[in-house]
């Protein structure tokens, strides 16, 4: 079966995308702006490079509504920090999606503190294990209802107890926990992994594979 993605009605589209590109990293992204501070999490979302390190992140409007609050901040203000999201706090992680009305602050609603973060004006979430500080490098607006954002990461906060070795940046990520998005709602866990290491040229010639 084939589908020609400009010729089906775009909620089509969206289900063919986000049923087959699994699992995606959740941004759990909290921005200030003139009403306050906001939150959201966002699924259409990776770390794009290193150098500079970079983030890219999707911005989707509700045709009738516009963008919501977490996302006219990013684009006004160009400062957000993305919180990756541990199993223990998807339930508030979930709280932080409804379609609250302009001006809510998601973080009360969900009972979340926050840390003040170092480069720019919007807090972290303080239960959160990774935080990345960022700064809007450029976007792209791919649609009439979506907008790419490429954010610079400006710091990585990253509580001490999930490190093993500080200064070679050795990370215990199988005990963050972390949790991704899957389709509709269910999310996947981060636990079960297996490991590939990657073939060089010089192996496979070795080998005789080439």
């Amino acid at each position: 079966m084939r589908y020609d993605l400009d010729q089906v009605p775009e909620p089509i589209a969206y289900k063919l995308l986000a049923a087959t590109v699994i699992p995606r990293p959740i941004a759990w992204v909290v921005t200030k702006g003139r009403d306050g501070i906001n939150a959201a999490p966002y699924s259409f979302f990776n770390v794009m490079g290193s150098a500079p390190p970079t983030i890219a992140l999707g911005l989707m409007a509700a045709p009738d509504l516009g963008f919501k609050d977490t996302a006219l901040n990013i684009l006004e203000t160009g400062e957000l920090v993305v919180n990756l999201v541990p199993e223990r706090l998807v339930q508030a992680m979930n709280l932080t999606s409804a379609d609250a009305p302009r001006g809510v602050d998601e973080l009360a609603l969900a009972g979340l503190a926050t840390l003040p973060s170092e480069h720019i004006a919007p807090p972290r979430i303080a239960e959160s294990p990774v935080a990345f500080e960022c700064r809007v490098l450029s976007s792209v607006v791919t649609g009439p209802c979506q907008t790419v954002v490429i954010g610079r990461v400006l710091a990585v906060h990253i509580e001490d107890r999930y490190l093993k070795n500080p200064e070679r940046a050795h990370i215990d990520t199988d005990a963050l926990d972390l949790v991704a998005r899957s389709f509709g709602s269910e999310y996947i866990r981060s636990h079960d992994r297996f490991e590939l290491p990657r073939p060089t040229w010089a192996g496979l010639q070795a080998a005789g594979k080439v």
